[in-house]
Order: C-alpha cells, then structure tokens, then sequence
C-alpha cells in the first residue's frame, strides 16, 4: 500500500501492518436469498459456512462474508440507526471491475439487482449504478485506456 501514489505510507500517514488482510462483510436480512444473488450475478461461489448465520463467498479479490442480521437491528449502541433493507445510502460499496460492463449489468439484473441509472461515460472508463435485492449500492467499472491514469495528476 505504501508504494502507491497517494495510498498512505511513511509520506501519507496511513500505516498498515504486514499482516493486515482486507475481509468484505455484508449485512443481509435473507441468507439463501443473499448467497443465490451474489453467486448468480457475480460468479462467486461459496467457501465455508458459519453455522446458520454467515456464509463466506469466494472467487473475488477478497472473501465476501455475508451475516445474516434481522431487519430493525440495532446497528452499533453508539447511535439510533437501525438496519434496513429497502434502498439506502452508505459511504462505503463495492466497485467490481469487469471486462463487458454490458454483460455485467444484465448477468446481475437478472440475478434480481437494479440498474440506477443507463451506464454512462467518462474519460477513464464507463460506469453502472446498481443495487442489490438488500438495498445495498454497487457499481460495475470497465476501465478505459489507461483507466484512471487517463486523470491522474
């Protein structure tokens, strides 16, 4: 992480240890239906299963974990939010990045995820609003040229 331009290190003040591994978890208020749409719309199969209430997904660059966590739940006792799966907004969401943004887009609205908006455009590459069946915001990315290169300082 340190080697990159930008990513933190002894220039940037973000330090990470060696060891440090990146786990993806995802809340879900349906675990069979979680795990049927993440395998159909994104070719991830499944790895271990932890008891009735976690399933971890491999075949990404990182393990997928999804818990299964009641509609209504408290999300932390530090606030009032409560977990919901209708369409939500959250600074954090997964990026995937394909080869045929098209063929990504109906592999996964046919697995039962929404597409927000047409596709559209920009200089490093073309880009898909999608949502899953939990609410939750994704996007498909097929980089262009030099993708993100094409505007990087």
């Amino acid at each position: 992480m340190s080697g990159m331009p930008g990513a933190g290190g002894p220039e940037g003040g973000c330090r990470t240890t060696a060891s440090a591994r990146l786990l993806v978890n995802i809340d879900v208020d349906d675990l069979d239906k979680a795990e049927r749409f993440y395998c159909a719309a994104f070719g991830l199969t499944v790895g271990r299963r932890f008891g009735a209430s976690a399933v971890e997904l491999l075949g990404a660059d990182t393990p997928i974990h999804l818990l299964l966590k009641a509609p209504r739940t408290r999300t932390s006792v530090q606030t009032t939010e409560r977990r919901r799966y209708c369409r939500h907004w959250t600074p954090v969401h997964l990026d995937w990045v394909v080869d045929d943004i098209e063929a990504a887009v109906r592999q996964a609205v046919a697995a039962g995820a929404q597409l927000e908006e047409p596709i559209f455009t920009h200089e490093w590459g073309r880009l898909a609003l999608m949502a899953d069946p939990f609410g939750h915001g994704f996007c498909f990315i097929q980089f262009l040229g030099r993708g993100y290169d094409e505007i990087a300082g």
